[in-house]
């Protein structure tokens, strides 16, 4: 019997050692996502969605300047958001879609100080920091080289526009949309009545010690438990109570009383300071906090087309009636034909670029769309353009996944890369501090670009559009051109030319005077590609940058624009209209003009932060007929 009941003593144990040890794995687990949403994990730390690289124009400069790297420039020992910079670098991609326009203020205020030869790893992480205008002679070149370093002396000895400028440096295109999206504050009386409150706590001590100021002490006393008492209660300006008016100016005589008499001036001046700093560093964990979930917001696809896509899939694989022998494959190979390459992880997107381009045709019976996507939207974009008919087009889309190329008998399997955008930030010396910088968006052909001679061996060109454009004029003029034995047709973008960035590039072979070019929309000449074989070319210019940094998608700015050297041919500016993704002063004359709008920037049309006035022009396109857009309650 007693061991019977010592038994069952033990069981009880176990049971209450297991009670408990679930209540902890409860509380836990609740503790761990309030942690995370509150960002006291290391707290919230932003990274522009861009890529970080090194122009450094001086001849002189030590050559890590030529780099490219990912890593955000606040990296400082007094800085906790390492973990989230590492989350950031997960969450983008290699190298995202701008060359980020994060010139780190921090390296101008440490170069004072350290030299040159003590430069670290984390000093490494510039942007390209580019003359305004190309210089057009070797004596010119000199003397941009030498406004680099006037530019980077004039930053570091300037403190009058340096708020102004930060953000924009720091947080990127973020700042842009937030100056655009400024809403009315909602707690202007508790920030007053916050001020107050650390004056007062700053002034008490010493009124506190005064001889004969016991009644003001008191009243000092009085208000400012009260002030706590309140904020305790109050986040806004609608929860504060009624009379507040009266409390304020009660407070504010105290203070004035306070200031009146001789105080201790270092305690309060080292009080106030360690306010100043605390606020400070409030208000910019907070932009950076809003800074990251901008950036979220813009990688991130909406649930809405995320959830469209799967319809789409399941629908695929449950209709087992389609009947794909129907599709016109004769059609896919004839070089005859109009043929356009469209990449796209995106079902309305390229949807968009498709119908706003057969609208817009004369003879779309001529016209072929192959649009090239991922194994995961393969299945989906399949059934939307089966299910859905663009006039008389043909649409064909391709898994890029399930193409093993035989290129130089070597099996070559690909995985889908879109355009990659990158914006430049550009320096102009001559200009007032606020306004010496200037941001240049550049998008060029992403790494699955360069094998569309080997992806259509038959065709003789292609023209290639972006998923993030609107046509708005017939096409078919492009076929007629005679590009002069060039091989891509398109804009020029002479803003930004090779010779600004000359030591990122790395070669003195190039034509320091030629522009930079942009895709959207490209002309390409695929019988001249093959024969001055420029796949190769680009492969081993790309080489040449792995040296310099492991990632793939590190090398294609610098390799796209010298595998294309001297072999663009123009395209009018009136074809292409670019910047509706970023720039919110676009005048509504020159968007009714332009043949093409390209949305390129982080501001996509189909995002809830997309540019509000912009975004008719591309809705218009949208098929909302749709059963599964409904649905999914598909509304950009």
């Amino acid at each position: 019997m007693k061991a019977a009941g010592g038994g069952g003593g033990g069981s009880k144990r176990g049971w209450r050692s297991l009670g408990i040890g679930v209540i902890c794995l409860v509380i836990l687990s609740m503790l761990v996502p309030l942690v995370f949403l509150l960002g006291l994990h290391n707290n919230f730390h932003s990274y522009s969605y861009s890529t970080t690289v090194y122009v450094n124009e001086d001849p002189t400069s030590t050559p890590v300047h030529d780099k490219l790297d990912f890593r955000n420039e606040n990296q400082s020992q007094d800085d906790k958001s390492d973990h989230l910079d590492k989350l950031l670098n997960r969450l983008s991609p290699p190298i995202s879609k701008d060359v980020i326009e994060d010139v780190i203020k921090k390296e101008f205020k440490k170069a004072g100080k350290k030299d040159a030869t003590q430069v670290s790893t984390e000093q490494k992480r510039d942007p390209p920091v580019l003359p305004k205008d190309a210089p057009k002679s070797p004596s010119d070149a000199k003397k941009k080289s030498n406004d680099i370093v006037e530019a980077t002396e004039h930053v570091k000895g300037s403190s009058s526009d340096e708020t102004e400028m930060s953000c924009q440096l720091e947080f990127g295109s973020y700042c842009v949309w937030c100056q655009e999206h400024k809403e009315e504050m909602k707690d202007s009386t508790v920030k007053v009545m916050k001020d107050q409150l650390f004056v007062a706590r700053a002034y008490f001590p010493s009124i506190a010690k005064l001889p004969g100021q016991e009644k003001l002490s008191r009243d000092m006393k009085q208000n400012i438990q009260e002030f706590e008492r309140i904020l305790s209660e109050s986040t806004t300006d609608a929860d504060l109570p009624p009379h507040i008016e009266k409390k304020l100016q009660k407070m504010e005589g105290v203070i004035k009383k306070a200031k009146s008499f001789p105080v201790e001036c270092s305690y309060v001046d080292r009080k106030l300071r360690q306010i100043l700093d605390l606020t400070e560093d409030e208000a910019h964990f907070h932009r950076k906090q809003s800074a990251f979930l901008y950036q979220l917001a813009v990688q991130t696809i909406p649930k809405s087309l995320h959830c469209l896509s799967m319809r789409l899939t399941v629908e695929y694989f449950r209709s087992h009636s389609l009947d794909m022998d129907l599709l016109p494959t004769e059609k896919y190979a004839n070089p005859e034909l109009h043929h356009y390459v469209i990449l796209s992880k995106n079902v309305l997107a390229s949807s968009v670029v498709i119908n706003s381009t057969v609208m817009h045709s004369a003879e779309s019976q001529n016209q072929v769309f192959h649009v090239l996507t991922d194994g995961q939207n393969y299945y989906a974009m399949k059934f939307w353009f089966f299910m859905n008919s663009y006039k008389e087009a043909t649409v064909h889309v391709i898994n890029v996944e399930d193409l093993n190329l035989d290129y130089h008998g070597k099996a070559f399997p690909l995985r889908l890369s879109l355009s990659e955008e990158f914006r430049v930030l550009l320096r102009n010396v001559n200009k007032p501090p606020s306004s010496q910088m200037n941001a240049e968006y550049i998008s060029l052909f992403g790494h699955t670009h360069y094998f569309l001679p080997e992806i259509f061996q038959t065709l003789k060109k292609v023209v290639v559009l972006d998923d993030d454009i609107v046509v708005q004029r017939d096409l078919s003029p492009l076929w007629n051109l005679q590009m002069e034995g060039k091989v891509n047709g398109a804009v020029q973008y002479c803003d930004v030319r090779l010779n600004q960035l000359r030591s990122y590039l790395g070669r003195n072979d190039h034509d320091r005077s030629s522009c930079s070019w942009l895709s959207g929309l490209n002309v390409v000449d695929l019988v001249s590609w093959r024969k001055l074989n420029l796949t190769d070319t680009y492969l081993r210019l790309l080489q040449e940058q792995s040296t310099k940094d492991a990632s793939l998608k590190v090398g294609v700015f610098p390799a796209s624009l010298l595998t294309f050297q001297d072999l663009v041919y123009a395209l009018d500016s009136s074809w292409v209209l670019s910047g509706l993704g970023h720039d919110y002063g676009i005048d509504a004359h020159s968007i009714e003009k332009a043949a093409v709008l390209h949305y390129n920037g982080n501001m996509k049309p189909w995002l809830e932060l997309g540019v509000r006035r912009y975004k008719g022009r591309w809705k218009k396109y949208l098929k909302r007929i749709d059963r599964f857009m409904a649905e999914c309650n598909v509304n950009p």
